[in-house]
């Protein structure tokens, strides 16, 4: 359906609705009706009230429960058909019959082949046909005289005769009446009398819709740094206020050690009035660099770079070397002002006054933040302040940004996102945006019916081993699945966490494999991270001396960091499928409470599409073969201190392994192989030496 030039209104609050009754009346004599009903389908999100959400190449399966009274067979097929997008048409609406899975469960699935819009139905009826025919069956089977038989084909002919439009069954129906057994029980039948089905009394769904984002809202690595911490020290080894030209010569560095999105904080102008100083200090001496988010200044608001930072000339020379390095660039947008910005003198409307006149900035009591103000969705004039907000996007579209973070976004209306999201991806599908949003989780969800493909999580403060298996199990094995995507990080700007701050080198390394392994999206706030920064704040949850409010100075090139380990979990995720999905998770018991064991395997549309990367054979010529589907096992020492030993117990049927064989697990971070059998294997990690396996496991011939 094409965007609305305009904003359509928010609610009105304060509707008076109907009284609900707890009770209704008798329903009315039907008119028609027939005995199949659909009782169940799925996926469906809050009714189909939101799409689900695919990559492209994913697969859409489709679970419909359908009944009838008696024994008879039912037929179901799914619909779909692809809505396109502002640049591309529609297509035809394609059928797959559904196969019965058990009882009265039907599946069948499709292939999210092109970004944009699909939709889908199921439709079911009673199968006449496919109902005779196994009676029929039955009654050959059990013995039937051949008197009983011939009668009744000559009621199987008039079933085929009431669908013979055409004479395409004359054939067919002549051997039914010349007394043919066998012809009646031939699958050729079964399938043309199918083809040929008038669906009489069919019952169908609701189309449901499906949105289609490109592969990179399901699988990358993101990298976030300050570009103003991008420029060597100076001479007298204090900092330098580095400009998108260092920034973009540190971008090599970030290609070759394996992320895919290098996310930038804000990059407009910073405002003065009330500017912070450093370790978020009220006031700024003469210098300090203010927060990003404190947006706009007298050189410009959102759509105007940080002159400290080289301008809009340097921010196009950055975009252009990281498309060259197949990087996407991910920038910040925050809503909501410094002071300074154009939008306080232009358009004062758009913001919330006390009664003395004066704005008000941002609280949250007893805390004040005077150089930043809240914009006011519900101005008056919010139809004009809700279209200058999207052009925000429009203008950073055009530069050739095509990843979001989105900062705060449950601050503002679901209203707002739903239509300014809903219109940018219509002309844009290949859009991602990440919602910064550490809020309630309905809320999180609602984000992310509402066109957020990505969301930061509760993962940063999930550390035993109960929390994240019970998370994830939420996250990945519930409805919330068809439509949340986690992006899960150990660190942000905002976050330094305790279980980082104390644990040392072992932790960072561990919540490093965690989050790599643990959702196919992840990210990282990449110096002080992989420079084992632990030095929190005293008060805060974050780092102390925060790039949030100085410019700092870090080693991009050293070797006794966990740079190196960054390249090799990266280049594992890449090498391995099934790495590259997020629903895929199997969860296995460890008897110590130390240990996390999960599981990922390669999906089959992966193979399916023919474009994913083959999994590293590995031992060629040593007898190991890859099982049939890319298996990853990831075991992780929860306790950075001592070392953890324990028994992993493996679902073997679940997982395609044999129970009477031995296979190997070979570790792609230690290089270690070992040969286990059985469904329960030891394991030992020493944090100081080495706090996880990411285990590929393979069949052994």
């Amino acid at each position: 359906m094409p965007p609305a030039a305009d904003p359509a209104p928010p609610a009105q609050a304060g509707a008076t609705a109907e009284p609900s009754l707890a009770w209704s009346p008798p329903s009315p004599e039907p008119e028609a009706w027939t005995r199949v009903a659909l009782e169940t389908l799925s996926p469906r999100v809050d009714g189909g009230r939101f799409p689900v959400a695919r990559a492209q190449g994913e697969r859409v399966e489709v679970v419909a429960g359908v009944v009838v009274d008696g024994h008879e067979k039912v037929a179901a097929v799914l619909e779909w058909a692809y809505d396109g997008h502002a640049d591309a048409a529609g297509g035809a609406v394609q059928t797959a019959p559904m196969r019965l899975r058990y009882n009265d469960e039907y599946v069948a699935d499709f292939a999210c082949t092109e970004l944009g819009a699909y939709r889908y139905r199921v439709r079911a009826w009673l199968d006449t046909f496919g109902t005779w025919q196994d009676q029929f069956r039955r009654r050959v089977e059990g013995g039937a005289g051949r008197a009983e038989l011939e009668s009744e084909l000559l009621d199987g002919a008039a079933l085929l005769d009431a669908r013979n439009e055409g004479g395409a069954l004359d054939g067919v129906i002549k051997r039914f009446k010349g007394g043919e057994v066998e012809a009646a029980l031939e699958p050729e039948v079964l399938r043309l009398a199918a083809e040929h089905d008038p669906a009489v009394g069919a019952v169908e769904s609701d189309w449901l819709g499906v949105r289609v984002d490109p592969e990179w809202a399901r699988f990358a690595a993101w990298y976030e740094f300050f570009p103003r911490s991008a420029a060597d020290p100076g001479p007298d080894g204090e900092p330098v206020h580095g400009t998108l030209d260092d920034a973009a010569e540190r971008l090599p560095l970030i290609a070759e050690r394996g992320f895919d999105v290098v996310y930038l904080p804000p990059i407009s102008p910073i405002g003065e009035t009330f500017r912070k100083g450093k370790d978020n200090a009220p006031t700024a001496e003469p210098g300090e660099v203010g927060s990003p988010w404190a947006v706009g200044g007298a050189d410009g608001g959102h759509k105007s770079v940080l002159a400290e930072l080289g301008g809009l000339d340097a921010f196009r020379r950055f975009v252009k070397k990281a498309e060259a390095l197949d990087l996407k660039v991910a920038l910040d947008i925050a809503f909501q002002t410094s002071p300074d910005h154009p939008y306080v003198t232009e358009h004062p409307e758009w913001f919330r006054h006390r009664p003395d006149g004066t704005i008000r900035y941002a609280e949250n009591p007893p805390k004040k933040y005077q150089d930043i103000y809240p914009i006011d969705f519900e101005s008056d004039d919010w139809r004009a302040l809700w279209a200058e907000l999207r052009s925000v996007f429009e203008f950073w579209i055009g530069e050739g940004v095509r990843v979001f973070r989105v900062d705060n976004p449950h601050t503002k209306p679901l209203a707002f996102w739903e239509w300014c999201l809903g219109t940018l991806r219509h002309e844009h599908p290949d859009l991602v945006f990440l919602a910064e949003a550490f809020t309630k989780p309905k809320t999180m969800y609602g984000l992310a019916k509402r066109g957020f493909n990505n969301s930061y999580t509760y993962f940063t403060w999930r550390t035993t081993k109960e929390e994240l298996v019970e998370y994830g199990r939420e996250l990945f094995q519930t409805d919330v699945a068809e439509v949340y995507r986690p992006n899960v990080w150990p660190n942000t700007p905002d976050i330094l966490t305790d279980e980082l701050r104390d644990g040392g080198r072992p932790a960072h390394t561990a919540r490093l494999v965690l989050a790599a392994t643990f959702s196919s999206a992840y990210g990282v706030y990449g110096p002080p991270f992989e420079h084992v920064d632990g030095r929190q704040h005293p008060d805060r949850e974050e780092y102390l001396d925060s790039e949030k409010y100085e410019v700092r100075t870090w080693d991009w090139n050293d070797a006794s960091s966990l740079q190196p380990l960054m390249k090799r979990i990266n280049r594992i995720r890449r090498e391995n499928p099934a790495l590259q999905h997020m629903r895929n998770v199997r969860f296995h018991e460890t008897d110590n409470a130390h240990l996390l064991a999960f599981s990922k395997q390669a999906p089959f549309q992966v193979e399916d599409r023919g474009d994913a990367p083959a999994p590293d054979a590995g031992g060629a010529g040593d007898g190991a073969t890859p099982p049939p589907d890319n298996l990853i096992l990831t075991v992780v020492n929860l306790d950075y201190r001592d070392a953890q030993a324990g028994w992993v117990t493996l679902d073997l049927e679940a997982l395609g392994l044999p129970a009477d064989r031995p296979f190997r697990v070979r570790d792609l971070l230690g290089g270690q192989s070992f040969t286990w059998q059985g469904a329960a294997n030891f394991v030992e990690l020493r944090p100081h030496e080495q706090p996880a396996h990411i285990f590929r496991v393979e069949t052994l011939e």
